[in-house]
């Protein structure tokens, strides 16, 4: 978890992320939308990957990446439990939190 927090701290991670909500893109179509070095770019996919964010996939000369929706889903319900709004919360229970 802790990864995925750290792959999120960055805001071109964080706008790469939601890039890739409506579907898997070509690393050149992810580079072409920000003012970076390709080296740059390649490296925050790399970051995003070893958290478990992103999938890749070889498409001849081409990467494609993939948003891994579990791994965003398990980051939400932390934050959720964490925040103590999420199922199965131990958190105290407030008027705010009553269900």
């Amino acid at each position: 978890m802790n990864e995925v927090f750290k792959a999120l701290s960055h805001p071109a991670r964080r706008r790469m992320v939601a890039m890739l909500r409506d579907g898997p893109l070509a690393s050149g179509d992810i580079a072409s939308r920000f003012d970076m070095a390709w080296p740059t770019v390649t490296a925050h996919l790399a970051a995003l990957k070893a958290a478990g964010l992103v999938e890749t996939e070889k498409e001849g000369a081409s990467v494609r990446y993939r948003l891994v929706i579990s791994a965003v889903e398990e980051a939400l319900a932390f934050m959720m439990d964490l925040m103590g709004t999420g199922e199965g919360s131990t958190a105290p229970e407030t008027e705010e939190n009553k269900a």
